[in-house]
């Protein structure tokens, strides 16, 4: 059976936490984990772009030049998608959809293949609780450096208090995320994992 470390504050291991094979012993599928990172950002894009066509750009209707003798190619009027400043021949609109169709079978396989991922490279680490005392930054920082934490680190907690939230948000390398909240783009986004036992659990009851 998979084991994941157990560390205390100040980062030494403790023990360790039989965990399921299911959710933590997959043969990493990287195929799988892009198709459901990819779709999971096309999804989260909006169609907020937009262009005009060449009814909708400003511009005169007056004909450029005559029709014959100038030597010229013929040309009608200048917003003509050929024209610098004329409409776009294929517009972006904002109806565009980018959305990426993915079952839940294959989400909750590429979640478990992250997850297998970051446990066979040592990246996930676990603690019974995880606080702060105020909501301080520097308070977050120095736990985290006492506990060996100095990189990107995804901190998953059952329930994310005012505290906690509050000296996380400042901090560009450090996001804290309740379970129900994690996506696989956070997963694959920061280097190293920090949960907590019971946020271990309710992954286990979600996925495995």
């Amino acid at each position: 059976m998979m084991e994941l470390r157990i560390i205390d504050e100040q980062g030494k291991s403790t023990n360790n936490l039989p965990v399921s094979d299911a959710l933590f012993g997959r043969e990493f599928n990287e195929p799988l984990v892009h198709q459901v990172v990819t779709a999971f950002m096309a999804n989260a894009r909006s169609g907020n772009r937009k262009q005009k066509d060449r009814g909708e750009v400003s511009h005169t209707t007056h004909k450029p030049w005559r029709q014959k003798g100038t030597g010229r190619a013929r040309s009608g009027m200048s917003s003509s998608p050929i024209w610098r400043g004329g409409g776009r021949i294929f517009p972006n609109s904002p109806e565009e959809n980018f959305s990426q169709k993915i079952n839940r079978k294959m989400y909750r396989a590429g979640m478990a293949s992250i997850f297998s991922r970051l446990a066979s490279e040592q990246n996930i680490s676990v603690v019974e609780t995880f606080a702060v005392e105020a909501p301080r930054t520097r308070h977050l920082v120095q736990k985290l450096k006492g506990m060996g934490l100095n990189s990107r680190v995804l901190i998953i907690t059952e329930t994310v208090d005012d505290n906690l939230w509050l000296a996380s948000r400042n901090l560009p390398n450090v996001l804290v995320l309740e379970p129900r909240h994690v996506d696989p783009v956070s997963l694959v986004r920061f280097d190293q994992v920090l949960m907590t036992s019971g946020a271990v659990k309710m992954f286990e009851e979600m996925y495995a």
